[in-house]
């Protein structure tokens, strides 16, 4: 990006609304001001209501601008805010005059990468942005939230000190060979090291839960054709979003739709039935449904208790991983068939009527005990890390481990304190220290434009 550019974008949602945000950043910004709406000098973080009027002279909308100076916006560069009406054409028509005027789209994410560029955020607070505009649960917002303000940041930057001072430590032995240690100090840099290394992989172990959260826990609903999965997806999500009816293979494709069981979002899958047809739609239908299942985190195995077990083939119940799935047995209202308990008897069970809606929140109890309690690292505030931090600690846990090996074997401490450097880096990368292009382009480029 050129010091002089200056880019602009929409930062507030397409489609009609009250009010349309559109912001620019770049040394244009002031002058901007002066040739729209006439002012010379505005004062910085002041609302200022006026006409906007484009280069042709065209009246385009009453609006509220407010100018931020140099390191005092969210980038970090003078930064233009402009709030309209947020009529889409009107939005459209200031934009296309701001490029008129010398500016050019942003990118995605290119306001809050200038931010990280210059030293507004750190990586792992950049990451926490689009995190909190995803947030949906009480613990995502909270962990997103904590991240925004560098809770994470904190716990890496303290393991960085930590390890600082033990690669003191080990270099002041590489310098001063001659010197002896104590006895009572020879083993001091390994226990270090190893209380370092327990402290990451409490943190690394958060991973799981900072993926729930951020991307919501895969379940996918899957039986036999009329067992009932379209209306236990309706029940769960409490609207009718899937057709229902009593003929078998109403669902040729799978559904998505979204429900909430704290602390997560649930998004399900409702799927084709699977059995023998020779019909190459509802195969294809089926084939997308096996996929789904090996993606998936939860498995909703929905059957007709009332009628004989499904006949799956070896494909099939080989995919049925005891330990995250739950058999449904609907349809609890009739009968139930006494063959039913022999052949799931090693699965997490839950019995429901989708028709009279009974059992359901049993069922989120079920989903819920399956999922477990949320593995959050807490010192005072909620941490649980995203894939990208998972990586490197786990990296960063490998180096100590082996530099702690290498001091037990009593290996030169040349090589201890290579291993040392190298969790080092891993850590600093979290946090952005280490400036790696490729990954900073992907990760931006996630964001949404205006952003």
């Amino acid at each position: 990006m050129e010091p002089q550019d200056t880019y602009t974008a929409l930062s507030t949602p397409h489609g009609e609304s009250a009010l349309g945000v559109i912001r620019c950043s770049g040394s244009l910004c002031t002058d901007l001001i002066h040739s729209i709406f006439g002012e010379e000098s505005p004062t910085p973080r002041h609302a200022y209501y006026a006409n906007y009027i484009d280069l042709e002279g065209n009246f385009l909308d009453q609006v509220v601008y407010s100018y931020f100076e140099k390191n005092a916006s969210y980038t970090g560069d003078p930064m233009l805010e402009i709030s309209c009406h947020g009529n889409p054409y009107i939005l459209q028509r200031v934009l296309e005059d701001l490029v008129t005027r010398g500016c050019r789209h942003a990118l995605p994410g290119e306001f809050t990468q200038t931010a990280f560029m210059n030293g507004k955020l750190d990586l792992s607070q950049a990451e926490a942005v689009i995190d909190l505009i995803k947030a949906r649960t009480e613990l995502s917002f909270k962990a997103a939230s904590n991240q925004l303000q560098g809770s994470l940041s904190r716990r890496i930057n303290n393991l960085v000190e930590e390890l600082l001072q033990i690669v003191a430590e080990i270099e002041a032995y590489i310098d001063f060979p001659e010197e002896d240690l104590p006895a009572e100090e020879e083993n001091a840099p390994r226990q270090k090291i190893e209380g370092l290394t327990d402290q990451i992989k409490s943190l690394s172990e958060t991973a799981q839960t900072g993926i729930y959260l951020r991307e919501g826990v895969k379940a996918i609903i899957i039986g036999e054709p009329n067992a009932g999965k379209s209306s236990l997806m309706n029940c769960l999500l409490g609207e009718s979003r899937a057709i229902v009816s009593d003929r078998p293979g109403t669902t040729r494709d799978y559904i998505e739709a979204s429900f909430f069981v704290e602390p997560y979002r649930i998004n399900i899958i409702d799927t084709a039935g699977i059995h023998e047809t020779d019909d190459t739609i509802e195969q294809e239908g089926i084939h997308k449904t096996l996929e789904q299942i090996a993606l998936s985190d939860i498995i909703l195995l929905t059957i007709d208790s009332s009628a004989p077990p499904p006949s799956f083939d070896t494909d099939v119940f080989n995919l049925l991983i005891p330990g995250k799935t739950i058999v449904i047995k609907n349809k609890s209202d009739l009968p139930e068939n006494n063959n039913q308990n022999k052949q799931f008897e090693s699965f997490r069970s839950v019995s429901v009527s989708a028709t009279e809606q009974t059992g359901i929140d049993n069922l989120r109890r079920s989903i819920a005990d399956l999922l477990g309690e949320p593995k959050i690292s807490s010192q005072g505030d909620v941490v649980a890390v995203g894939a990208r931090h998972h990586a490197a600690l786990e990296t960063a846990k490998y180096e100590l481990k082996t530099a702690s090996n290498l001091l037990r074997i009593e290996e030169p401490a040349e090589l201890v304190a290579n291993h040392l450097r190298e969790a080092m880096t891993n850590l600093e990368a979290i946090v952005g220290r280490i400036d790696n292009e490729r990954i900073l382009d992907k990760l931006f480029a996630s964001f949404c434009i205006g952003k």
